[in-house]
């Protein structure tokens, strides 16, 4: 499951995937100020977005307010998942449309203050209006109803009467030979009579254009990773659910494609330490940073950082050259002739170490 305003795909960051390597929760909740322990997609890919988001969101633990957008990821989510209790003839889009209020009731139950959603100003989150229906109050009726439309779409694209899911919202977490860690929590696995194993996972936005498809499938190759290496077999499919178009994306992955993941990880983890080690995490800009929310204490928009929070090493101190005495008499050093510079050598090319 991930969704994280995941600003390519239209979903945010509310999921138990964006349970990041300190092990605190979707809400910013847990252990702040330790190391990255452990890897998961989202924080990943927040890595390759923008080193500074990671360290704001792992390290820091910086707040995020809650947003529209990604609650109801989660609450389409939790319906779809909660839906596979009931007997598979009962599994029809009516019913599914019904739990959709429920379950936003047992969100706010679990997360209090996802209330400041949808709260008038100078109102106290939760409370009902006195004069009846408020702004707030419609636009909360309008987002649920966009909720049961992403759940009543569902329904177009699978069919649940005939899936009897092997797991929902499967933690999964192995440790690579590296010792690196990976983790995260798959929407749903469906196991074949034959023992083929396919990996499903929903998405309340739209699905992306060819061209940013290998994109939208790092997620999927990194859970097909994690499940090759706890269970020794390779899934045979890989299926994104995009219920915000009605598109569903399918990939069969091979070995080749998982040994390419597993060093493209091992790579990026590689820069994850180094950035922690040295406390050097670069801001990168892009389109996305205006769906962040941490621009107030981001050096691109003229912030500045909270102090980091993990010990660095000090800058070693180059050697004091030591002079040497010349005894007297001793004959003078020759000067050494500084290298006559071709005039044109300001236009040439300068080669430099590690270049290609």
């Amino acid at each position: 499951m991930e969704a994280s305003t995941d600003m390519t795909g239209g979903e945010a960051a509310a999921s138990p995937d964006s349970t990041d390597s300190s092990g605190a929760g979707r809400d910013g909740e847990g252990p702040a100020c330790e190391p990255p322990a452990s890897l998961s997609p989202s924080r990943a890919r927040d890595f390759v977005t923008c080193p500074l988001l990671y360290r704001f969101r792992v390290i820091d633990r910086l707040p995020e307010k809650p947003s529209e957008d990604a609650t109801r990821g989660t609450l389409v989510h939790a319906v779809l998942e909660r839906l596979f209790d009931d007997p598979a003839v009962e599994r029809t889009a009516a019913r599914a449309r019904s739990m959709v209020a429920g379950q936003w009731e047992r969100l706010l139950a679990e997360r209090p203050r996802l209330a400041e959603l949808f709260a008038e100003d100078g109102d106290t989150p939760g409370e009902e209006p006195e004069d009846g229906a408020g702004p707030a109050q419609m636009r909360l009726a309008r987002w649920l109803s966009e909720a049961e439309q992403l759940v009543e779409r569902w329904f177009t694209l699978e069919d649940p009467t005939r899936l009897e899911p092997a797991e929902r919202e499967l933690f999964v977490e192995t440790e690579l030979d590296s010792g690196l860690t990976l983790r995260g929590i798959i929407d749903r696995v469906d196991v074949a009579p034959t023992g083929d194993v396919r990996i499903v996972d929903y998405k309340t936005g739209r699905a992306p254009r060819p061209e940013y498809a290998a994109d939208a499938l790092f997620q999927m190759k990194f859970y097909a990773l994690v499940l090759w290496r706890l269970r020794g077999a390779v899934p045979r499919r890989l299926q994104l659910v995009y219920l915000g178009s009605g598109d569903v994306l399918t990939y069969d992955p091979a070995e080749d494609d998982l040994r390419a993941v597993e060093r493209k990880l091992q790579a990026l983890w590689a820069a994850i330490r180094r950035a922690t080690e040295t406390g050097d995490w670069r801001p990168r800009r892009s389109k996305l940073c205006g769906w962040c929310d941490h621009q107030a204490v981001c050096p691109e928009f003229g912030g500045t950082p909270p102090p980091y929070p993990l010990p660095v090493p000090l800058p070693q101190e180059s050697p004091v050259p030591q002079t040497s005495r010349v005894p007297a008499g001793a004959p003078p050093v020759p000067t050494v002739p500084r290298p006559t510079v071709p005039a044109d050598s300001a236009d040439r090319p300068q080669g430099r170490m590690g270049q290609i």
